[in-house]
C-alpha cells in the first residue's frame, strides 16, 4: 500500500548518533524507518482531549482542513460548557498526568503558586517561573532525591509577568529580562542571585495592550536582537487596534525597536531558538470560530519578514470567511507552518530538550504545552507535546507525551511552560491544578 493511502502509516522517527548503531541487525537509514509506532493521518488526525493517549503520534497537513462552519452553530456558552469549563474543578487528590513507559511523574512545587506559567533555566541551572497570578518571579534551585527543589524564593515583583530570559548568552549572563503585557524591564544579575539585588531598568513602555496578554522574549543566538512576541487584539478583526499586533517584533538588547520580525501570527505565545540550527520558534493559537478542526495551532521555525496569514488567511492561503475577497496579493505569501496542531488546543510554552536524562531519540526535539480551550466542541488540547525533530527539521509529526489533565472527564489541569532542569527532566508549570510537574526518566 503506497503511504498516505490509510489514514494510519508507519513513520519511524528514532534518532541514532554514532556509525554503529543498528537495530536487528540492520543499519541506520533502515532503523529510521522501523522504530516508531504508528502515525495518524487524513482525516483521523484530528482529536480531542478524551483521545489524547501518550506516544500516539499524528499529522495533520494542509490538505486535510474542513471546510469552514458558520459560528453560530453551536452558541458560545453551550461550546464553553461542552469543553469542560463549566465542570472543571480542583485536582483530585490522586490525580497525576501520563507519560510514556518509563518516564515517570510527580510534583515539583506542589504549593505555594497562584497563576504559573512561563518558565525558563538559568545558566546556572536555577529555574525561573513567572507567578503571574501573584505578580512575581520565583526561583527554585535544585533537585532534592524525592524530587523537589533545594532551594525556593521571590526574584523579583511585577504585575502579570510573563516573559523570561537571561543576556548575554552563555555561563555569565549580566541581567534577567521580565515581560509584562506592556513592559520590558531587566535587572542586574549574576549568577546564583535568588533575588534581584537592585532596581529595574525600564526598557520598553510601549507594548500594545489588551486583548492577548502574553509577551514572551527570547535573544537570537549571536546576541544582537531581542525578539518580542505581541498576539492580536481580537479573534480575526483587521482594524487599526491591530497596530504591531499578531507579530513578533525585534528589538536591540538595549531596547531599541528595530522592525516587525514576522507577521500575521495571532498569538505567538512561546518563543524559543532550535539551538541546533540558530532558527527562532514560536508556538501559536490560531483562530476560533470556525469549528472544531479550524483553524489549526502550531508551531514552526519564523523566517525573517514572513507572513503566516493572520487575519486574512489562514495556514497558507486559506481566505478567512470573515474577509473573503481582501488582499489577493497576500494570498500566495502566506506560510505553511512546520507542525499543524488539533486546533483550539491552545499552544503556548515550548522548548527545546537538551539534556542527558531522556533516551538520546529525544535529544533536540521540542515539547509544546497545550493548554485548552473554550472553541472545541468535545474539548481540545490540556497535554504536553513532543516535536521529533532531525537534524532540526520537523517532519510535521507531533506526540502525545503528557496527558491525563482529566478525571472521569472533568478537567482540572492547563499546562502553559515547560523547561528542562540542569538534571534533564521536563519540568511543566500548570496553572490550572497550580503546581509544577516534573517528568523524569529511568526506563523502569
Amino acid at each position: 500500500m503506497p503511504q498516505g493511502a490509510d489514514d494510519s502509516i508507519n513513520i519511524k522517527f528514532v534518532k541514532h548518533y554514532g556509525s554503529t548503531a543498528l537495530i536487528g541487525g540492520i543499519g541506520i537509514a533502515a532503523a529510521l524507518v522501523l522504530y516508531a509506532a504508528n502515525v495518524i493521518t487524513g482525516p483521523k488526525a484530528f482529536t480531542n482531549t478524551a483521545s489524547l493517549s501518550p506516544g500516539l503520534a499524528r499529522r495533520i497537513t494542509a490538505q486535510d482542513l474542513p471546510q469552514p462552519q458558520p459560528p453560530a452553530m453551536l452558541p458560545k456558552l453551550g461550546m464553553y460548557l461542552a469543553a469542560g469549563f463549566g465542570k472543571g474543578g480542583p485536582r483530585p487528590g490522586n490525580a497525576i498526568p501520563k507519560a510514556p513507559a518509563g518516564f515517570t511523574v510527580d510534583i515539583f512545587v506542589a504549593s505555594g503558586l497562584t497563576i504559573p506559567r512561563q518558565m525558563r533555566r538559568a545558566p546556572n541551572g536555577d529555574i525561573f517561573l513567572a507567578d503571574t497570578g501573584a505578580g512575581t518571579v520565583r526561583v527554585f534551585r535544585g533537585v532534592t532525591a524525592d524530587g523537589k527543589p533545594r532551594e525556593s524564593s521571590v526574584y523579583a515583583s511585577l504585575p502579570s509577568a510573563f516573559g523570561i530570559n537571561f543576556y548575554p548568552a552563555g555561563p555569565n549572563p549580566q541581567w534577567v529580562y521580565i515581560t509584562n503585557t506592556t513592559t520590558l524591564v531587566r535587572y542586574a544579575y549574576k549568577n546564583g542571585d535568588l533575588k534581584a539585588t537592585g532596581v529595574p531598568e525600564k526598557l520598553i513602555a510601549d507594548i500594545p495592550s489588551g486583548g492577548h496578554s502574553t509577551r514572551d522574549i527570547v535573544f537570537s543566538q549571536d546576541g544582537k536582537s531581542l525578539f518580542l512576541a505581541v498576539g492580536s487584539a481580537s479573534n480575526n478583526s483587521d482594524d487599526a487596534a491591530e497596530f504591531h499586533r499578531a507579530n513578533i517584533l525585534e528589538y536591540t538588547p538595549e531596547g531599541k525597536f528595530v522592525g516587525i520580525y514576522a507577521s500575521g501570527i495571532r498569538n505567538p505565545v512561546g518563543l524559543a531558538v532550535n539551538p541546533e540550527t540558530g532558527e527562532l520558534w514560536t508556538s501559536v493559537n490560531e483562530r476560533d470560530n470556525l469549528g472544531d478542526n479550524l483553524v489549526p495551532d502550531y508551531a514552526t521555525h519564523v523566517v525573517r519578514g514572513g507572513f503566516y496569514g493572520w487575519p486574512w488567511f489562514y495556514i497558507g492561503g486559506n481566505q478567512d470567511p470573515a474577509h473573503a475577497g481582501k488582499h489577493p496579493e497576500l494570498k500566495d505569501k502566506a506560510i505553511v507552518p512546520d507542525v499543524l496542531i488539533q486546533a483550539h488546543s491552545a499552544s503556548l510554552g515550548m522548548v527545546f530538550y537538551d539534556g542527558k536524562m531522556f533516551p538520546a531519540e529525544y535529544s533536540g526535539d521540542a515539547f509544546a504545552a497545550e493548554h485548552g480551550s473554550w472553541n472545541h466542541s468535545q474539548g481540545s488540547g490540556r497535554e504536553v507535546i513532543r516535536i521529533p525533530l532531525e537534524k532540526g527539521r520537523a517532519t510535521g509529526v507531533y506526540e502525545d507525551f503528557l496527558t491525563g489533565f482529566t478525571t472521569d472527564g472533568k478537567p482540572w489541569g492547563r499546562p502553559v511552560g515547560v523547561a528542562v532542569a540542569a538534571d534533564g527532566s521536563l519540568l511543566v508549570s500548570d496553572d490550572g491544578a497550580r503546581v509544577i510537574w516534573r517528568v523524569s526518566y529511568s526506563g523502569r
